[in-house]
């Protein structure tokens, strides 16, 4: 298999699951056949002249990596064309993904704050809910201790997913049917203070950005927070379902300009051909780190992102 990078090894997590880059691969295993079909022939051509740059373009723009990404790393090649020789540019494709990824990557660190609180957010059906469940298994797993917060107060199953994730793993979730979502994830930070819970994970109700009245809720919840810790929300996380692929831009933009999203979590792209759109967060007018990606159904497969381990996986 070629290989971009010299070993695996060299970008995987020192905390790192077992097979968790096998697991990064299969997940993306949709996109990166796209992008494979695309860039097989390429290689093998005499020469990186006008057509080649053409095909080249076209192969990532199928594979939604978005216009803005897409002619940046054109430029890159563009530049690094004068060896006229398109298996040398191979290397140089996985170089050019990979620096426009790096700035996205900047982990999560909860170590400033206690507890140090989490506001969910996001459109209806991104797959907030099991993000979050995930997302407490990989704080668990960290040593920390969790508390999750059941901030969508008009949808049973919201809450009753929520009390099965903190029973699976042994997490109190704070929960009251028909409260108000902001007076709920107030109690949980509270309750997390007195009990000296490392970190608080609130949920809220999905909700289009189109919806103003359902986003002034959410500004509400942001405010109320910082009335149970003045310092808090440490992170507003916009939890994003990457089968939107460009769209996700614009969900991106609304969010940010009602909240000040801080991390974004990119679900389900083991489910779609269309993970290239992780590279066009890179060229939004504000780049907002991706914290973590969902790349299958299992507990584990919510990772943190990494910038190197995504190019391997999308494109060896």
């Amino acid at each position: 298999m070629f290989s971009i990078f010299k070993k695996s090894s060299a970008f995987a997590p020192t905390d790192a699951p077992p097979g968790w880059f096998e697991r990064l691969k299969s997940g993306l295993a949709r996109t990166s056949n796209q992008m494979k079909a695309g860039l097989s022939g390429l290689w093998s051509h005499e020469r990186a002249d006008e057509a080649w740059f053409q095909e080249l373009e076209d192969t990532l723009l199928m594979a939604d990596v978005g216009p803005q990404a897409t002619q940046r790393i054109l430029g890159d090649l563009r530049r690094a064309a004068g060896v006229a020789d398109p298996a040398a540019l191979r290397a140089q494709l996985g170089q050019s993904v990979s620096a426009l990824l790096k700035p996205l990557a900047v982990p999560l660190d909860t170590a400033a704050h206690k507890p140090f609180v989490i506001m969910t957010v996001g459109v209806n059906g991104a797959g907030k809910t099991t993000t979050i469940g995930k997302l407490a298994r990989h704080f668990l797993n960290d040593g920390k201790t969790v508390m999750l917060a059941a901030g969508d107060t008009f949808r049973a199953a919201a809450r009753e997913q929520l009390a099965t994730w903190g029973g699976r793993s042994g997490i109190s979730v704070i929960s009251q049917e028909g409260a108000d979502p902001a007076a709920v994830i107030f109690d949980a930070v509270q309750a997390a203070k007195a009990r000296g819970i490392d970190v608080v994970i609130a949920d809220t109700a999905g909700r289009l950005p189109t919806q103003l009245h359902l986003m002034d809720e959410l500004k509400k919840i942001r405010r109320v927070i910082a009335k149970a810790d003045e310092t808090a929300p440490h992170e507003v996380m916009l939890v994003l379902d990457a089968n939107t692929g460009q769209n996700a831009r614009a969900q991106v933009d609304a969010f940010d300009t009602a909240l000040g999203v801080t991390g974004l979590a990119v679900t389900k792209l083991d489910g779609t051909a269309r993970g290239g759109a992780v590279l066009g967060m890179a060229t939004q007018d504000r780049v907002i780190p991706i914290r973590f990606i969902g790349v299958g159904e299992g507990i584990d497969d919510l990772q943190p992102f990494e910038a190197e381990a995504f190019t391997e996986a999308l494109l060896a």
